[in-house]
């Protein structure tokens, strides 16, 4: 019973029910609240919640998951048990507004007692039953469901049927919203069988969840009330990992003699060989009692474990366009890779081999989730240079780690020292505790917390903004009609409200456009009243209400005015190019570099434009040159560009969201050409020859893996082009030559000066050497065994003379040396003493504060060596 056949099973058996087959959402989720889809029901949230409408009733699919950080976090358990992963697959079926409690129960039995031949009996339904202050009554539906199937096939429902209070058995989204009873199935892993329901939720491996079936039937209110949801819905969630290992481990739930693991399943069985044939060990399966002790064989297994674990998280966030960084979900992977990595340390692989592993994963899992095949080879580049980078952080942090233990008072290492390997050398907490508890230490956590609230703290800091709220609760929403450049100019508009404290006003109607989506806001003249104010910015408040803050102060008694907006056209059309060819810039950058390329950020102005994307090296000039080309042409085939509304659930298939951007049922679609298709509220040019021109600025690192290209269009363009050309024609005007030759003439005048300069410095090298010779022989023997010399030199500079002592101490064991140099404006002395000299009395800080105090300078150093002038 191998993963293929569970998943494609389970499929198949809800297909037959009437589900249609939707596809696995990204790992990176459309809720900007959530690091990694963690549940087969995020990408169905906005039906639940009634903001889209499902294109199907019944859905059926297996969604990658992924639970490392934020409030589902199995990242600390790997490892040290059989059944924690960071990454899952979820198999699950939905039910939007159509079947309910009854197919949900039967089916679930259906498919585990008559299709995979689970024993029955050792099967069991736990049930919601509140206990005092819990909400909602008791789930009598689904146990009258249960009780007739355990009875229907021989079994008591009073053994079979436990029962649960809101901890285990209610599910709530959030505080509000969505909400309901669940019932889970649950399976007896003992020998025999006839625990007769004991060990249910009670934490023990020996009897696991099976599979949840979620009931949302009420609406939790923000009083604390629940009232029915006008549509009832079902989600249930089973992960394949789990079921998969069991039915491996029991041949097939025949044979209970072992407790089963989830790693004995083909999903990584196939990792751990290779990892065996790298390091020489066979992985035995043993999981350790206790997290504090573990005997070598112990450690090797748990070693297994992580890797393979993080191995299939990595590969598949990676996959999905999130790479490890310094931030956010980017933070969690570049943590779980170098756990990773420092147990495949313990294990004595080599740096690279981690990487090696993400083909063993794409091999197996490609066919299922095809863009793991498609970037296999940007999976493996990412890894591999993440892994090579910390390696080098690895060593000597850990050298400061073996310090850290070695001096160790009473076993205890500090929350500070902690934090600085944290913060300066990428170790996680968990890992330093581990390396730690190895050796007999423990960590001051509440000390390390203490300083990641500081660090936190400061980041809040550095991020807080000024909001301003209406004074009034408008139920009418200003409209944007800016679009269509028809009605920009003098459009006559009616002031709905005035914040006088703000200087804002806000219209009927608007030909300006708020900022948004990276876009900046127009600017232009609002006249009221024949006075005419600057709109110096426009913006939504936390409500989405347009707001124009202007120049001038503005009166309470403009309420119910008319007034009359004029944007500036001219930064509006440049805004426009500058807009449409940041769309035009992603989709050329995803053509060349990969589809992993995803908008990280953007800022578009009628001056230039601003984009950044998530990649994991260095563009060179060479690739640089071949976008800005390929973006030109496109400009210059004179595409139509056309935008229209459309259900979200809707849109073309080809279309790109930004995953940070929370959508509605209606969006609207931005499609240039017949290439670039994305979800857009911005303004942009009709064609594509209104840019006129595309020209590559800049391309940097703003962060770890995220890398940014400014550029310009149109008339900014057109002037960088014409400044550089009048450069490059005063340069050939100075070298008398044409254009094209401007850069050989530089090339070999460099070359010659190069030359020139190595002749000068060998020249210097020699007298510098002829120097020391000299000034050798000038030595005098003080005190039998030490070397003196001090001397008056000319024509060098402070480095020079510093040098000149260096190779003068080299030559001698023990020595005091004296070198004063004389300049045009300033002199320079350096004193060197050596161990032996500064142990008889020699100072070399005392006499450079001497020497330069009887002339009006000062100087200073240590003992052995100081440096003055005078």
């Amino acid at each position: 019973m191998d993963s293929s056949f569970v998943r494609q099973s389970f499929l198949d058996f809800f297909k037959s029910k009437g589900h249609a087959l939707a596809k696995s959402s990204s790992l990176r989720p459309d809720s900007p609240n959530l690091l990694f889809t963690n549940a087969g029901m995020n990408q169905f949230i906005p039906y639940l919640l009634g903001e889209r409408t499902p294109t199907a009733k019944r859905v059926v699919d297996t969604q990658k998951c992924i639970r490392a950080g934020g409030k589902h976090n199995d990242l600390d358990d790997v490892g040290f048990d059989a059944y924690h992963h960071t990454f899952f697959e979820m198999l699950g079926n939905w039910s939007f507004g159509d079947f309910f409690k009854k197919e949900s129960i039967e089916w679930a039995w259906e498919l585990l007692v008559y299709i995979w031949k689970l024993p029955k009996n050792r099967l069991y339904a736990t049930v919601y039953r509140p206990e005092e202050s819990d909400p909602a009554e008791f789930d009598s539906a689904s146990y009258e469901i249960w009780k007739n199937i355990f009875t229907k096939e021989g079994l008591n429902p009073d053994v079979h049927i436990k029962y649960g209070s809101k901890k285990d058995n209610f599910w709530m989204m959030g505080n509000t919203g969505p909400c309901g009873p669940c019932s889970e199935i649950h399976m007896d892993l003992t020998p025999k069988g006839d625990t007769e329901g004991r060990l249910v939720n009670s934490g023990d491996g020996r009897c696991m969840e099976l599979w949840n079936l979620v009931f949302m039937q009420f609406n939790a209110l923000s009083d604390g009330t629940f009232e029915p949801l006008p549509q009832f819905n079902v989600d249930t969630g089973m992960g394949l990992e789990r079921v998969v290992g069991i039915g491996t481990k029991t041949k097939n739930f025949t044979d209970f003699s072992e407790l089963p693991s989830n790693y004995d399943s083909d999903l990584f069985t196939d990792i751990f060989q290779v990892i065996e044939g790298m390091c020489g060990q066979k992985y035995r399966g043993s999981i350790p009692p206790s997290r504090e002790k573990m005997s070598e064989r112990e450690s090797m297994d748990f070693a297994f474990r992580v890797i393979a674990d993080h191995i299939r998280t990595l590969t598949f966030a990676i996959a999905d366009g999130i790479f490890p960084s310094n931030e956010g979900r980017g933070y969690v992977l570049r943590r779980i890779l170098r756990r990773a990595v420092a147990f495949c340390n313990n294990l004595g692989l080599e740096a690279g081999s981690f990487a090696e592993l993400s083909s063993v994963v794409t091999k197996k899992m490609g066919k299922i989730f095809s863009e793991l095949s498609e970037n296999g080879e940007i999976v493996h580049k990412v890894i591999y240079n993440e892994e090579i980078a910390f390696h080098r952080t690895l060593h000597r942090g850990m050298g400061i780690l073996n310090g850290l233990i070695s001096e160790a008072k009473r076993g205890i290492i500090s929350g500070s020292d902690a934090f600085l390997l944290y913060d300066t050398y990428g170790f996680p907490l968990d890992l330093t505790q581990l390396i730690a508890g190895n050796n007999g230490c423990k960590v001051d956590t509440a000390v390390f917390e203490v300083e990641m609230e500081k660090q936190r703290e400061r980041a809040r800091s550095a991020q807080k903004k000024s909001e301003i709220c209406l004074s009034s609760d408008l139920t009418k929403q200003s409209a944007f009609i800016g679009y269509d450049l028809r009605n920009t100019q003098n459009v006559p508009c009616k002031i709905l409200d005035v914040i006088s404290d703000g200087n804002c006003l806000i219209l009927d109607k608007t030909p300006f456009y708020a900022e948004c989506g990276g876009q900046v806001c127009d600017t232009g003249t609002i006249q009221v009243n024949g006075q005419n104010f600057k709109v110096t910015a426009v913006f939504r408040d936390k409500k989405g209400q347009i707001l124009h803050r202007v120049d001038g102060a503005v009166s309470e008694d403009f309420r119910g005015n008319m007034a009359y907006g004029s944007i500036d056209l001219r930064k509006r059309l440049a805004s426009a190019r500058n807009h449409t060819a940041t769309h035009i810039l992603h989709w050329a950058l995803r053509s060349i570099l990969g589809t992993h390329v995803r908008q990280a950020g953007s800022c578009v102005d009628w001056k230039r434009l601003r984009f950044d994307f998530n990649h994991f090296e260095a563009i060179s000039q060479k690739t640089i040159g071949e976008v800005e080309k390929l973006v030109q042409d496109k400009i210059l085939e004179c595409s139509a560009v056309s935008t229209f509304e459309t259900k979200f659930d809707e849109k073309p298939v080809d279309c790109i969201a930004n995953f940070d951007e929370k959508y509605g049922d209606i969006v609207r679609v931005v499609k240039t050409g017949d290439y670039s298709t994305e979800l857009c509220g911005g303004c942009h040019v009709n064609n594509t020859s209104e840019i006129c021109f595309f020209k590559i600025l800049s391309e940097s690192s703003i962060s770890s893996g995220i890398r940014r290209i400014e550029a310009v269009t149109g008339e900014e363009a057109f002037k960088l082009a014409n400044s550089q050309f009048t450069s490059l024609s005063n340069l050939a005007e100075i070298f008398s030559c044409k254009g094209d030759d401007v850069v050989p003439r530089v090339s070999a005048l460099l070359e010659k000066t190069n030359r020139l300069e190595a002749a000068i410095k060998a020249g210097r090298d020699s007298i510098l050497s002829d120097t020391v010779v000299t000034l050798a022989a000038k030595a005098r023997v003080i005190g039998d065994d030490i070397c003196e010399i001090n001397e008056l030199i000319d024509g060098f500079s402070p480095e020079e003379v510093r040098s000149i002592a260096s190779s003068l101490a080299k030559k001698f064991t023990e020595y005091v040396l004296v070198l004063t140099c004389g300049g045009d404006e300033k002199s320079t002395v350096i004193v060197m003493c050596s161990a032996k000299a500064a142990a008889r009395g020699y100072n070399a800080n005392t006499m450079v504060r001497e020497i330069c105090a009887k002339r009006g300078g000062n100087g200073g150093g240590n003992g052995n060596f100081a440096m003055g002038g005078f």
